[in-house]
């Protein structure tokens, strides 16, 4: 049995919807374990017992949120060089671009030694005013069907060992 570890931050739960929807695809194969998890409760034991990841994060300042980087710099010393090889790919919920995110997790993941297999899947909400971006988030459906995609095609990659 082979375990998918999503690890997720969120504040106004656009990015736990997107989250939730990858876990979901990748609960439909056989042979995977899926664990949806926030990054505030993620420990390194979890991280080195996870054959694959999915990392998401809501894009804040131009850059993955804060908890999503306390999880890493928890997590990093721990895993280095114990998860090399390993497959993962992104979530991002962004309020406008979303590519610094994006970059921050890649140079994290390129420092692990893991490997994308996918490219990072960024939702952008327009979300620009105070108003608007500490507002509850609603994803739209066509966007939560490309992260459920990305989940089962994870999960897939893993179950038949192409990861």
């Amino acid at each position: 049995m082979k375990t998918l570890l999503i690890v997720y931050h969120t504040m106004t739960g656009g990015t736990r919807q997107m989250a939730e929807a990858a876990a979901a695809g990748a609960a439909e194969e056989q042979g995977v374990t899926v664990r949806l998890q926030p990054a505030v409760e993620t420990q390194p034991d979890e991280v080195l017992a996870a054959d694959g990841y999915l990392f998401a994060t809501p894009e804040n300042l131009a850059a993955m949120s804060g908890l999503m980087k306390d999880f890493f710099d928890r997590c990093y010393y721990a895993a280095l060089d114990r998860i090399n090889g390993r497959p993962y790919a992104a979530l991002v919920c962004a309020g406008s671009d979303g590519s610094n995110a994006v970059r921050q997790i890649e140079r994290i993941c390129t420092g692990w030694r893991l490997k994308a297999v996918a490219p990072a899947i960024i939702v952008n909400t327009d979300a620009q005013t105070p108003e608007r971006i500490l507002a509850p988030k609603l994803i739209a459906a066509a966007e939560l069907a490309r992260c459920h995609e990305l989940g089962a095609a994870l999960a897939a990659g893993l179950s038949l060992g192409v990861f």
